[in-house]
């Protein structure tokens, strides 16, 4: 294989010298890493929106709320086997795709994926019980045996970030004289510089993905007219969670955009468009990096990168010329990560704005009745129903500033990417990327057919109950709807859903 450290200045990975294999191996990677990341957020945040909602329904002796919670934990299981299917194969990828890197530095941060595979086999168990319970175990019980629930969802993330932040800022080894890693210290290589800011602005970030997208589904509805107490409660509860942390992750993204200033400086200079190393920097709101440093379009303010990086105009900021060509992104991979930033940071402020709406409107009707406190506006709604997309949008972003960013390194300033990537021709993993588009198709399409079915089903059995009281409460009922065996006296809904049958 070619050694890329033998590149001549300006060379790219990408270009005729790198191996063939490479683009199509790094395609296929970006393909299942971005469909995977659209259940992530349901995976590690729905646990604990279902288990509030569910505390909601016990704590107020509230059917609706318990309706809810029961539909959410049914749809929390058919995405948790989704997302097992989608990270089993970047688990296999891993080793595939990338023999260079788990060969050499698997001993060093394969830890983190053993805890995700732990943490997805714990959260398998307690999502089996948290369904089993709904008909069988007494409702105190039932909900505390949910409440681990989150907390193996968190440990999920805390393997993934683990090693996705050790590839970013690698340490707790040192290389012999064959340049293989040695005398591991394994807590160093969980705990490095990056894994902090990046596993919290993650947390948060899938929190505040999940709260808006399920309020979403619930905006949809009360746009349609649908403003009944099963439809308020849907799209308050999960909003407000998202609301309440969305202040919190504009902290934490100023906190994790300083790491990457002071431990990444040339990812950092690829996010903002930095050419040279120099003070009183100007900040760019998209525009497009040229070879020659020049930066075309988009809009220019002066002086605001240094600001913003050190709160002082003189702040210097390192350019992408303080290394050689070879080790730092190309024009076009520095102007993807800045746009993949931008449009982070304005989805960000956006959602922020519609936050400060909705606290506003809020806290001025508080002293009025429960069912007339929440916006009335239409246009709020829209906002509030394109908000659940723009926080997947934005996820996806963070994701391609982090990764794209850290090019052309593998492990950074250790293992460049072609150096890891599978021997494999090119032709086959073209194929296998070809392959692996239509099994995706068909397991998400798969996905949206159980999601339309279950809503479907929970539709007639809405319209059978009618506005008529159970006798024995919703935790009668399996997720899915009443059994057809349980007597017409037990197999109550619990409480009235929208007429649209909106999960």
């Amino acid at each position: 294989m070619h050694n890329p450290v033998s590149l001549p200045p300006g060379a790219h990975l990408l270009l005729a010298d790198a191996p063939a294999q490479l683009l199509p191996a790094r395609e296929l990677m970006a393909f299942t890493l971005a469909s995977h990341i659209i259940l992530v957020p349901m995976g590690v945040a729905l646990p604990l929106i279902t288990l509030v909602m569910h505390y909601r329904g016990l704590r107020r002796s509230d059917p609706t709320a318990l309706l809810l919670a029961r539909r959410w934990s049914a749809v929390m299981a058919i995405q948790f086997a989704v997302g097992v299917v989608t990270g089993t194969v970047l688990s296999f990828e891993f080793g595939l795709l990338w023999p260079g890197l788990m060969g050499r530095w698997g001993d060093v941060f394969g830890i983190g994926f053993g805890v995700e595979a732990w943490a997805f086999f714990l959260e398998a168990v307690l999502i089996a019980i948290y369904l089993y319970g709904w008909r069988r175990l007494p409702p105190r019980t039932h909900f505390l045996l949910g409440l681990p629930l989150p907390a193996t969802a968190l440990l999920g993330a805390f393997g993934i970030l683990a090693a996705n932040s050790w590839m970013n800022t690698p340490q707790g080894f040192r290389l012999d004289a064959t340049g293989n890693p040695v005398d591991v210290d394994v807590w160093k290589a969980i705990f490095t510089p990056m894994f902090g800011p990046q596993y919290w602005h993650f947390v948060v970030a899938m929190f505040m993905t999940a709260g808006y997208v399920v309020a979403g589904v619930y905006a949809v509805g009360i746009l349609k007219g649908r403003r009944d107490r099963y439809h308020r409660i849907g799209f308050a509860v999960p909003f407000t969670v998202a609301a309440i942390l969305t202040p919190v992750q504009f902290v934490l993204g100023d906190s994790i955009a300083r790491s990457v200033f002071q431990k990444q400086p040339i990812k950092f200079a690829a996010m903002e468009l930095v050419w040279e190393t120099d003070t009183h920097v100007p900040e760019y709101i998209f525009g497009r990096l040229h070879p020659d440093g020049t930066v075309t379009g988009g809009i220019k303010i002066p002086q605001l990168d240094s600001i913003l990086a050190g709160f002082r105009p003189d702040t210097q900021v390192t350019g992408l010329t303080s290394v050689p060509a070879s080790d730092r992104p190309d024009p076009t991979e520095a102007t993807i990560v800045h746009w993949a930033f931008d449009i982070m940071v304005i989805i960000g402020s956006l959602l922020g704005l519609l936050v400060l709406c909705y606290a506003w409107v809020v806290w001025r009707r508080r002293k009025r009745p429960a069912a007339e406190r929440l916006p009335q506006s239409r246009w709020f709604y829209r906002s509030a129903a394109c908000a659940g997309v723009a926080s997947v949008v934005a996820v996806e972003c963070g994701w391609i500033a982090t990764e794209v960013g850290r090019q052309p390194w593998i492990v950074y300033q250790n293992m460049r990417v072609a150096e890891a990537v599978t021997s494999t021709r090119a032709s086959t993993l073209w194929t296998m990327f070809g392959v692996v588009i239509v099994v995706y198709v068909f397991i998400f399409g798969s996905f949206l057919a159980v999601l339309l079915k279950m809503r479907t089903r929970w539709r007639l059995e809405d319209a059978a109950a009618g506005t008529a009281t159970p006798a024995e409460g919703p935790e009668t009922e399996t997720p899915y709807g009443p059994r057809a065996a349980v007597p017409a006296a037990s197999a109550g809904t619990g409480a009235r859903a929208g007429e649209d049958g909106t999960p």
